[in-house]
């Protein structure tokens, strides 16, 4: 059973669940029987870039890359808002305005630091027991509520004659395409995304990433370990707790330290170069988090 993260250049038009499917079919195809695998945050079909896949053990922690903070590059091409906020949507609403570089700038810092966003109807997001996306496409009324993200940095990498290409560091539960939307409204004008690239998720960025092709090469007897990052990739954002013999035992019980001179805050437990557990230290005593049962190794 592999342990550890592929990391996917997603391509246009796979989604994630897809995706997924693909990694599961070519494990399955190199021999390796049923695998546990899990995708470390959604990507929407027509966005490409980084989608951290979990095997085995490592699909512990895809909650862990939910939660972080994401890089995008997206173009939002000014004049024509649609219903899904991008190009697979119908015009709703229509603008001769173009912002010119100088307005665009000007407006950056409004969306800079903690805002509140009211996300696309065309989501994943629940109301009354069903997906958005599904009653929008129904044609029914789709309420969201607004809700707080941060906005770590923003900035204009390009613009041409009717568009403007963006990079975004955000936090958790930020919808880039209603970023844009708000962005385009501010600038006295409409506008959409037509580009959508994912360049970093959590620890994982795109130098990391492996093309669909290279991940169907694994069902064609390529080695795994050509692809495969290990579980502590996926840790590499926290510090380490290095562990004697003894305390290493107790963690796999689930027992908690005590007496540890660390800060608080959240630790991943390791004896060697093998990790161990997610640990939450507070007033130096350690509790486990979430365990990694990878099997057994000289220690």
């Amino acid at each position: 059973m592999p342990h550890g993260w592929i990391i996917l250049d997603k391509p246009l038009e796979l989604g994630s669940t897809q995706a997924v499917a693909a990694v599961k079919r070519n494990l399955r195809q190199a021999g390796l029987g049923k695998v546990k695998v899990g995708h470390g945050g959604t990507l929407d079909p027509l966005a490409t870039g980084v989608l951290p896949i979990a095997l085995g053990e490592a699909t512990k922690l895809a909650g862990r890359m939910l939660d972080a903070s994401k890089v995008y590059a997206f173009t939002l091409r000014f004049g024509a808002e649609t219903d899904t906020l991008d190009l697979e949507g119908k015009v709703i609403a229509e603008s001769p305005h173009r912002p010119n570089q100088a307005e665009i700038e000007a407006a950056l810092p409004r969306f800079t630091g903690p805002i509140e966003q009211v996300p696309p109807a065309y989501s994943a997001l629940m109301v009354d027991g069903e997906r958005a996306y599904d009653l929008a496409r129904k044609g029914e009324a789709v309420e969201l509520k607004s809700r707080h993200v941060t906005i770590h940095e923003l900035r204009l990498l390009s613009t041409e004659d009717e568009a403007a290409t963006f990079e975004a560091y955000v936090s958790k539960g930020t919808y880039i395409r209603s970023l844009a939307r708000d962005l385009a409204r501010a600038l006295g004008t409409v506008g959409h995304v037509t580009m959508l690239r994912r360049l970093r998720a959590g620890p994982f960025d795109l130098s990391q990433a492996i093309s669909l092709d290279k991940l169907n090469e694994i069902g064609k007897g390529a080695p795994l370990e050509n692809v495969i990052l290990p579980l502590e990739a996926g840790l590499v954002d926290i510090p380490a707790l290095d562990l004697g013999s003894e305390q290493a035992s107790m963690v796999r019980q689930g027992r908690v330290l005590s007496e540890l001179a660390f800060d608080d805050g959240l630790y991943w437990a390791r004896i060697g170069d093998r990790p161990l557990a997610l640990v939450e230290l507070s007033g130096g005593d350690a509790r486990v988090v979430r365990g990694f049962n990878l099997p057994d190794v000289a220690e």
